[in-house]
């Protein structure tokens, strides 16, 4: 299937859903998107969750700037509407046939809906200031000026980070959830301490953390966590 929003190939990822029938997401890696038909956003069992969030981590770089509002449902051409929801007090958005074909996601908004997601605060914003100057959107890619401002001057999105306290805690409980007998790693929520301890290590003036201020430059604040998990995972 090609990719409603760039035309690019999609990959598919195939996972177990309920009642053993297979749920096939389909993956666009220059949008940063995910493809979900129908409801397969809400049947994914927890090992799916945890394996979309990995599969995140590996394929996260700097999303290609391009227009959803033009994009066409790949099932029936039908232009996909621009849709907000919450989960929690999480605000996230997605694009969605209008013929309840499926849904276009992005990577960030995906995270923000599995409440993966926090905002920054203003001392985090602070301390930002002092290490970087521009830096990309995690949502669109587009640059920021910190001096100017703390959201994106393109899509209007606050500066967010990769939760990593959070992301210890949902991953834990999807764990305990998961019914499938799909393995899921054992060493995944030690290694999220790891990255939480390091990226709290960078946001608190700790001498040798120059190199991740360097990496939320170049990939912006959620691909930068994303980066310090799979370095560390793959260490």
């Amino acid at each position: 299937m090609n990719c409603p929003r760039c035309g690019a190939g999609m990959q598919e990822h195939t996972f177990e859903g309920p009642l053993a029938r297979a749920v096939v997401i389909d993956l666009c890696a220059p949008c940063q998107s995910f493809w979900f038909d129908g409801r397969e956003s809400l049947q994914l069992p927890p090992a799916a969750t945890l394996s979309l969030f990995r599969i995140i981590g590996e394929r996260a770089a700097r999303p290609e700037l391009r227009d959803a509002d033009v994009a066409k449902c790949p099932r029936c051409s039908g232009r996909l509407r621009r849709t907000q929801d919450m989960q929690r007090a999480t605000r996230f958005e997605y694009f969605k046939c209008p013929n309840e074909h499926g849904r276009l996601i992005s990577f960030l908004q995906f995270l923000k809906e599995k409440d993966f997601i926090k905002p920054l605060t203003s001392t985090q914003i602070a301390e930002l200031r002092q290490h970087v100057r521009m830096i990309n959107c995690s949502n669109c890619g587009a640059a920021i000026d910190l001096a100017q401002g703390s959201a994106c001057p393109h899509c209007r999105s606050p500066l967010s980070m990769l939760d990593l306290t959070q992301a210890e805690k949902v991953i834990e409980q999807l764990r305990r959830a998961d019914r499938t007998g799909q393995p899921v790693d054992p060493a995944l929520p030690i290694e999220l301490a790891r990255a939480r301890r390091e990226v709290e290590a960078a946001f608190s003036g700790v001498p040798g953390q120059r190199t991740w201020f360097a990496d939320v430059s170049a990939s912006g604040l959620v691909n930068a966590g994303l980066h310090v998990l799979t370095r560390l995972l793959k260490s």
